[in-house]
């Protein structure tokens, strides 16, 4: 038999392999995975941590490495998207007037920008919010509490530090927080599942009304008898 040549045991041993996945990036790719699958079956029982692997191209036991339970990775799986939409919020808040002072303008760019950002990762979310939030009343609760108002607080409080810069008192930014938050959930299903929805319209009149306020005083005179 011929033996094979130099070159071509060379080529073989040479073949480029994938580069290794870091743990951080294995974990990610895995909650990607896990989205699409919770997303598609709309039932966290009736997903397998078989199909996920299937979704993600890997085995069941590399998923397990990263994951102790099926309860975790789909808690974390809705989670994290969220956890870090918020992250870059509270950041752009916190460096909104860096460079100038906060005009009128730049404070309807950067809400503007904010419920942008909110509304596009909602509606990604929504499947998976509804299952976490509407199911499993014990998921929904510890959810809500640990994570949904928590990232509520945390952008009260980055929009009470920028007030304060400026000599004022935020009255209620907790409150502020969630009617925003409300806004774009509402925001988020209309553009979900209403394909006639206008985002630019409404994000540009959600902007406004939240500043300026959605309903004009009415003066006593201008009130019908």
């Amino acid at each position: 038999m011929p033996k094979q040549s130099t070159r071509s045991r060379a080529g073989v041993g040479n073949t480029p392999r994938a580069p290794r996945l870091t743990a951080e990036a294995r974990k990610s790719s895995i909650l990607k995975a896990a989205r699409k699958a919770f997303s598609e079956t709309g039932d966290v029982n009736g997903t397998t941590i078989k199909v996920i692997a299937e979704h993600g191209g890997i085995s069941e036991g590399i998923i397990y490495r990263h994951f102790e339970s099926k309860d975790q990775l789909f808690y974390e799986a809705v989670v994290e998207p969220l956890r870090e939409a918020v992250d870059k919020l509270v950041a752009a808040s916190e460096v909104v007037d860096r460079d100038e002072p906060l005009s009128r303008e730049r404070q309807l760019e950067t809400l503007n920008g904010l419920y942008r950002q909110l509304i596009s990762t909602l509606e990604e979310l929504l499947p998976l919010l509804g299952l976490v939030l509407f199911g499993d009343p014990k998921v929904a609760n510890r959810f809500y509490k640990e994570n949904f108002a928590v990232a509520m607080d945390r952008l009260a409080d980055a929009w009470r530090d920028v007030e304060r810069r400026y000599g004022f008192e935020f009255e209620s930014p907790d409150i502020s927080a969630r009617a925003v938050m409300g806004i774009a959930l509402t925001l988020a299903l209309e553009s979900h599942h209403n394909n006639r929805f206008d985002r630019d319209r409404a994000v540009a009149l959600a902007t406004r009304g939240t500043i300026e306020g959605f309903f004009p005083p009415l003066p006593p005179a201008q009130r019908p008898h």
